[in-house]
């Protein structure tokens, strides 16, 4: 009985490794996986781009608003209408971009002073330490913008810096500086950061 039962078991193995059939289904199987998290990782990348690209056509639009004036002698003047203005550019976010965007412009005596201003770290970024002061007439600016981005695709995650804690969220970050232009000598002093 034991040899019937070996023999029956080989002939088994034999005919299961001459089989072809459903090869295909698990080829597929082995693939897929690493398939599926290549295709999400592209898509993901190019969101990322879209809306790094974005960010910085919004920020230089925004910001020619500053450096010609026209922000700071009309009706909003605000840190969040300055996000508004921002956001609305980058309209295709819908309300993610006002959850997700953070506003930085500060001034400068010159640029020296600004070339030292360094961005904030991602992994300790503070919202807190956020400035806005668009400036006077012929005052040197600093206009930057945060956006933070939630990753869902695993391998991505591990090639951008962390905003930390492991949280999965990534920071973008874009700036331009210029020199305001001498739109209105009459404007009050604003308040420093």
């Amino acid at each position: 009985m034991h040899k019937y039962r070996t023999a029956r078991l080989q002939k088994f193995a034999a005919r299961f490794a001459r089989a072809e059939r459903g090869a295909t289904a698990i080829e597929f199987a082995m693939i897929s996986l690493p398939l599926m998290v290549l295709i999400f990782g592209v898509v993901e990348l190019a969101m990322v781009l879209v809306v790094a690209t974005s960010l910085e056509s919004a920020v230089e639009s925004a910001g020619r608003l500053i450096r010609t004036g026209e922000f700071q002698t009309g009706a909003a003047t605000t840190k969040a209408d300055f996000k508004s203005l921002v956001c609305q550019r980058m309209s295709f976010l819908g309300p993610k971009c006002a959850t997700s965007l953070y506003v930085d412009v500060r001034t400068f005596n010159n640029f020296a002073a600004l070339a030292g201003n360094a961005p904030q770290n991602p992994a300790a970024f503070n919202t807190a330490a956020t400035c806005f002061q668009p400036g006077q007439p012929t005052d040197i600016v600093l206009v930057r913008v945060y956006f933070q981005w939630t990753l869902f695709t695993p391998l991505l995650s591990n090639a951008l810096e962390d905003m930390g804690g492991g949280s999965g969220k990534r920071l973008l970050s874009f700036a331009t500086a210029f020199r305001n232009e001498p739109f209105n000598n009459n404007l009050p002093v604003g308040a420093g950061c």
